[in-house]
């Protein structure tokens, strides 16, 4: 069976919050839908969970 391809997403404080609300908009808008809100409450969840890394020495204050 083939490896999933994983991806990684650096995004700050305010980014964050930004998915965090859309994603909590877009499920509300299935509950009232009747549809499944799975894979949304999946992707919710990693949001909010996502550890956070700390910028280290060296590392550039701009993306």
């Amino acid at each position: 069976m083939p490896q999933e391809e994983k991806r990684v997403l650096t995004v700050d404080k305010y980014e964050r919050g930004i998915l965090i609300h859309a994603l909590n908009d877009m499920r509300t808008d299935l509950i009232e839908e009747a549809r499944p809100t799975d894979a949304v409450d999946e992707l919710l969840l990693k949001t909010i969970d996502a550890p956070m890394k700390k910028r280290g020495k060296g590392e550039d204050e701009e993306r």
